[in-house]
């Protein structure tokens, strides 16, 4: 197998290699250009052609299918912007700034069949199975977004209720990915059904371990200001487990998050996470979907030399410091 770099640069390479229409349509495709672009980790693809490598050596057979569920994971950010009103997305402008609302919809909506399209590009024999997987994991991440959404307007969200969204929105596409995968190099049912729960349970930790370093990670390796979530008044794990505990220290979480958005609501904010205990809490959490991320790969037929790989993304995503 390769390294995880090597597989990255491979996910890189061909999606330069991607050729839209241009001419009178042209308005259409380029804010899919501008979108898939704009870099990012690339951990989806390369989670497609480890699996299809560490299963059946057949990366190069799985390019496309991983090109389409990076175009699938930047379609859901185009719509997460607009439903957002984000205005930036890896220090650039997001689409529906450099261009508009509508445009953004329209080539998020585009990137979808595209999306589709390339997941599709499989040995017959494959197609349903990897179809299954990808329509599955669709909806599993539409519903995410639409709790994250309903979250927004409520104050009885339980630690359970927040894994549940996370599943759906950030750990159903990391297990779908290194399924599709492990279904493409020809693993059988039981060893692509422990790949999607290591996916998956790699999502949950990686997404609290996010929440965690804004908060309390360090701006200079985190790559952007930390505070952040505080100031949009986003309900992290950490919100949703602090407030979980009631009493006094909720309430006045509760009254800080509506301060107006500047560094003193990040102070203040922070000041009731760690009076709360939610900061251990968050570190434990992470924890324990690590070791279960662990347990299903170690529970697979690959050989150690291959679980290495998997177990070394898994502690990039979740270790980092950014």
């Amino acid at each position: 197998m390769k390294t995880i770099a090597e597989y990255s640069a491979d996910v890189e390479t061909s999606l330069r290699s991607l050729a839209f229409p241009e001419g009178k349509v042209s308005t259409l495709y380029q804010p899919i250009e501008y979108a898939l672009s704009a870099g990012g980790k690339r951990i989806r693809p390369v989670l497609v052609l480890m699996g299809a490598d560490a299963f059946g050596g057949r990366a190069a057979e799985a390019l496309r299918p991983a090109v389409g569920i990076e175009t699938f994971h930047n379609f859901t950010l185009l719509h997460d912007d607009v439903m957002d009103n984000s205005d930036v997305r890896r220090g650039r402008p997001t689409v529906h700034k450099k261009y508009d609302a509508n445009t953004a919809i329209l080539s998020g909506d585009t990137m979808l069949t595209l999306a589709t399209k390339y997941v599709s590009e499989v040995e017959g024999s494959m197609l349903r199975p990897v179809l299954d997987t990808f329509n599955e994991m669709a909806l599993d991440v539409y519903e995410g977004q639409r709790l994250d959404m309903d979250f927004e307007h409520s104050d009885a969200v339980t630690t359970s209720d927040y894994l549940e969204m996370i599943e759906g929105k950030t750990g159903s596409l990391l297990g779908a990915a290194v399924k599709i995968g492990a279904i493409i190099g020809g693993a059988s049912e039981e060893d692509a059904r422990l790949m999607y729960e290591y996916g998956v349970m790699t999502g949950l930790a990686f997404q609290i371990q996010d929440d965690w370093l804004d908060t309390f990670g360090d701006a200079t390796t985190f790559g952007k200001p930390i505070g952040g979530d505080i100031l949009n008044g986003k309900k992290t794990y950490l919100y949703v487990a602090a407030m979980e505990e009631g009493g006094q220290n909720a309430e006045a979480l509760k009254v800080a998050f509506q301060m107006p958005a500047t560094d003193m609501k990040i102070k203040a904010v922070t000041r009731l996470y760690e009076k709360s205990g939610v900061s251990e809490k968050a570190k434990k959490a992470v924890g324990h979907y690590s070791s279960k991320a662990l347990k299903a790969l170690n529970a697979t037929s690959l050989s150690e030399e291959k679980k290495e790989v998997f177990r070394k993304l898994a502690e990039k995503l979740i270790g980092r410091k950014k």
